[in-house]
């Protein structure tokens, strides 16, 4: 009579890599939403930020331009690169102490 359904090659190897692929894309699919669904999202006050010891500017205080104007006033062609000191490294010089 033939091959049996079970021992065709779409049978054996295509139907179960299909219902893996859409399976698979539904189940995550809720896996994903389980993260949005629970976060939490909640807005904070200034008036609890203060509280917190955080002191929050006003939406209109910092505008781009007054940012600019900032960075505008500071002295960028003079500067000096100061390397780090590496992890693998033994001897680490110590940085002179300020005196207060």
């Amino acid at each position: 009579m033939g091959k049996a359904w079970y021992q065709q090659k779409f049978f054996k190897y295509g139907a179960p890599f299909i219902i893996l692929v859409t399976g698979g894309s539904f189940a995550l699919r809720e896996f994903t939403s389980l993260r949005y669904q629970f976060a939490k999202n909640t807005q904070i006050t200034p008036e609890e930020m203060k509280k917190h010891g955080i002191e929050m500017k006003k939406p209109g205080e910092v505008t781009l331009e007054s940012e600019y104007e900032k960075i505008k006033k500071l002295d960028i062609d003079n500067w000096e690169n100061k390397r780090g000191p590496r992890p693998w490294e033994q001897n680490i010089p110590q940085r002179p102490q300020q005196k207060s």
